[in-house]
């Protein structure tokens, strides 16, 4: 089962030893449709503003207008409605599924951690990359040097195990770091 999830921040529990945990917000989703691949369809709200496409799905499903974005996920529901969450109180372990903070182009020394030129007189190197390239063969450079480029914005999945989980607010705790900001919109993987 899979669910669509608001990253809250991070924290620790008050055992000893404290172990970090991520706070999660199970977003308030109804389930439109129920496919026979597996695969439903369901809204949810993210607080953006509705376009056309949105509005006529809405009326579709005879959606409230705070339901303004869709998705297909594998749910445990057998007809539509709201989302059954009954697969988190039983679940051990989650599959967190984010996108990764986003840091743009980046030079190499923010990248991949290169110590750059020394800070003394009578250089130009600085924070540059460096030589790249080897003598006369092979004579073009390799596949997967580091370079500067785009750093973050990727999506990144990781396995965290479920410390607890109240249905009342909504509110997932999970064992270990979540990649993301705060505030980012994500998806778990009951496994």
């Amino acid at each position: 089962m899979e669910f669509i999830v608001e990253k809250i921040g991070m924290s620790r529990t008050m055992t000893v030893p404290s172990t970090p945990v991520t706070l999660l917000k199970v977003l308030e989703t109804k389930v439109c449709e129920i496919a026979e691949d597996g695969k439903s369809i369901v809204a949810y709200a993210d607080g953006k503003k509705n376009n056309k496409t949105i509005e006529g799905k809405q009326s579709k499903y005879n959606l409230s207008k705070e339901f303004n974005r869709f998705a297909s996920l594998n749910v445990a529901n057998t007809e539509a409605g709201d989302i059954d969450t009954s697969a988190l109180v039983e679940g051990v372990v989650l599959k967190t599924t984010f996108n990764t903070k986003g840091r743009g182009f980046s030079g190499v020394v923010k990248r991949w951690n290169f110590a750059g030129g020394r800070a003394s007189h009578g250089h130009r190197m600085g924070r540059r990359t460096g030589s790249i390239g080897n003598a006369e063969w092979p004579g073009r450079v390799q596949p997967g040097k580091k370079m500067p480029g785009q750093y973050g914005n990727v999506t990144n999945s990781v396995k965290n195990d479920i410390v607890s989980f109240d249905a009342a607010t909504g509110i997932l705790v999970v064992k270990g770091s979540v990649s993301g900001a705060n505030g980012a919109l994500g998806k778990v993987k009951v496994s």
